[in-house]
């Protein structure tokens, strides 16, 4: 295991925010975190890194950056209606989804093209398209830094929720993710109503949707929206779609008669975050090198030398509009460190 120092981390996330770590290694086997563990000279500050894909680093980390590359995917056992299948952390997300759906395995193919590696998918609970990948995943296996052993935490222990789980909260910076065990689906259940996957497939000429054709269609919509991080510094979804009362939702409709919803409870709604910051003017918006992009209100963007400074101020500002406009608090969906 080789510890670097004072590397630039503009290549590990999607952002490009040229920051430095004081430490720095790739962990490429489980076994090498109880030699971390056991290292009184590293830095007792850590933090965890996977695609990079979902954090804004506004300044250089001081302390040791631990790279996920754990690798590896193993069918562990099967019945006659699914498939039990034990991912490495840090495989690419996509990835996994191409190969889950080459092997006819369902269940994750709404999911598709979502950045970032497997680790971070429980972290997160990602979702899109009106699937979660909480309903996939059966374990998750983590090496816990002050017990000094792996542990599994089984789907009920993980407190999921709307991008949400215990790893951000109770077991925040306590765990680190080495694999996710899922349980995926020999028969599909094809969720098609939400979005524009319906008339994406009606484009593409498909009348029998399939696993394959679904993802394509998700690809297809993700990719006529969405900015491509290697062309434009992003981290897709800036901020989480808001969760209000219903009571809240109606009495908005009355100014708003247009304001969008989606049922979120016998008693609240969510409301398109997207939608809320495009009417307050921010779509298209952009600073020197920080903007909004054209085409998706949800995302910030890094045109070329933003730092994250100026991306947190923005976000700050948006949040700030959205309130004032709505009384509603807009969330942030990225880790900021």
């Amino acid at each position: 295991m080789q510890i670097l120092q004072n590397i630039s981390l503009k290549a590990y996330n999607t952002f490009g925010m040229d920051v430095h770590a004081d430490y720095y290694t790739a962990i490429t086997q489980p076994e090498q975190l109880a030699a971390i563990t056991a290292d009184a000279s590293l830095p007792a500050k850590r933090f965890v890194l996977g695609g990079g894909s979902n954090v804004l680093l506004t300044q250089s980390l001081h302390g040791l950056v631990l790279h996920n590359k754990i690798k590896g995917i193993e069918k562990i056992k099967e019945d006659d209606e699914h498939i039990w299948v034990s991912v490495g952390a840090g495989e690419v997300w996509h990835d996994f989804v191409m190969y889950a759906i080459a092997n006819h395995w369902a269940g994750i193919e709404n999911l598709a093209l979502i950045p970032g590696t497997v680790g971070a998918a429980p972290i997160q609970n990602i979702g899109a398209y009106g699937v979660e990948v909480k309903d996939a995943i059966d374990c998750v296996t983590g090496w816990h830094w002050d017990m000094k052993q792996l542990l599994p935490f089984y789907n009920d222990e993980c407190a999921f929720g709307y991008r949400d789980s215990i790893f951000k909260h109770q077991l925040k910076d306590k765990v680190f993710i080495t694999s996710v065990t899922f349980r995926l689906n020999k028969k599909p259940k094809y969720n098609t109503s939400y979005g524009a996957i319906e008339q994406e497939l009606q484009k593409m000429g498909v009348t029998e949707p399939t696993i394959a054709a679904i993802a394509d269609a998700v690809i297809a919509i993700r990719s006529s929206k969405l900015p491509n991080p290697r062309e434009i510094g992003n981290a897709g979804s800036f901020f989480k779609n808001p969760t209000i009362p219903a009571t809240q939702y109606e009495t908005l409709k009355e100014t708003f008669p247009t304001i969008p919803s989606y049922p979120a409870g016998e008693e609240t709604v969510k409301v398109p975050a997207g939608w809320l910051i495009e009417q307050c003017g921010w779509k298209g918006f952009r600073a020197g090198d920080v903007g909004v992009h054209e085409k998706q209100a949800l995302v910030l963007v890094n045109y070329g030398n933003a730092t994250g400074g100026a991306v947190w101020d923005l976000s700050d500002n948006i949040v700030k509009t959205v309130h004032d406009k709505f009384h509603i608090t807009l969330e942030r969906e990225v880790q900021v460190w």
